[in-house]
């Protein structure tokens, strides 16, 4: 009976417990609002495109990054809004683990600010990023104010990347620029050309092949009206008993 009554009571409370998963995802809470959700698509999505044939990098956003000395994903994490990471698989992760990883950081972090978040991602993320994550290239963009400021890693301290011309900054380790266009940010070539997203570089090459198709017609059309001169021409000698072939 008493056996009985122990067992019982185990089922009782194995129902009750929940065991934490071996493997942890991502802990990051949601974005803080919809452009700010719609930015980092922005990020992930032009890049992803502009890389489509490449296998050696990972992008990111809103995921995790365990980093603890002690590789527990219980302590010493961070999520970065956008994060690349370069000279790695490119495959899914539930969560960036540097321990797992070969100790790779970051080569980029873009943080998307917020009132609310703007003195942690000037000072406390700043600072992590340059002396724990030593992440070669760190920017912060607020979609609002369109504040944009970005640092490159050099001896160890985060100096100002100077915009050019157009106020674009130099990323080296994507080798690209970004710049705000139309109220966000974007990518750029070396030439300043922007980096479109696959709708955009869709709707690009259909504009090109209607572009295409019109110089088609024109040159078509141009080529039978010069066809039916030269018939004009040929019957206008022949009424003067003269052989346009021996012309």
């Amino acid at each position: 009976m008493i056996i009985a009554q122990a067992q019982q009571q185990i089922e009782d409370i194995s129902t009750d417990v929940i065991f934490p998963p071996g493997d942890l995802y991502s802990d990051e809470p949601p974005v803080e609002t919809e452009l700010h959700l719609r930015q980092i698509i922005l990020l992930f999505k032009c890049l992803e495109w502009l890389w489509k044939d490449r296998t050696d990098f990972y992008a990111a956003g809103n995921l995790t990054i365990y980093y603890s000395p002690h590789q527990k994903k219980s302590e010493d994490f961070r999520g970065p809004d956008f994060f690349v990471v370069l000279g790695t698989e490119r495959k899914t992760r539930k969560s960036w683990v540097v321990w797992e990883e070969n100790g790779k950081y970051p080569n980029v972090i873009i943080e998307i600010v917020s009132p609310s978040t703007a003195n942690t991602d000037k000072e406390y993320k700043k600072e992590l990023y340059q002396n724990t994550f030593r992440t070669p290239d760190y920017f912060w963009f607020d979609p609002y104010s369109l504040e944009f400021a970005g640092f490159y890693l050099t001896n160890g301290k985060y100096q100002p990347i100077e915009p050019n011309e157009k106020g674009h900054l130099w990323s080296e380790q994507l080798g690209l620029y970004l710049g705000i266009q139309e109220g966000l940010l974007r990518y750029f070539t070396t030439e300043d050309e922007l980096i479109p997203t696959p709708e955009e570089s869709a709707e690009l090459e259909s504009q090109r092949a209607k572009i295409e198709a019109q110089r088609a017609k024109i040159e078509s059309q141009r080529a039978e009206m010069e066809a039916q001169k030269a018939e004009r021409l040929a019957a206008k000698l022949r009424e003067l008993n003269i052989d346009p072939d021996t012309i």
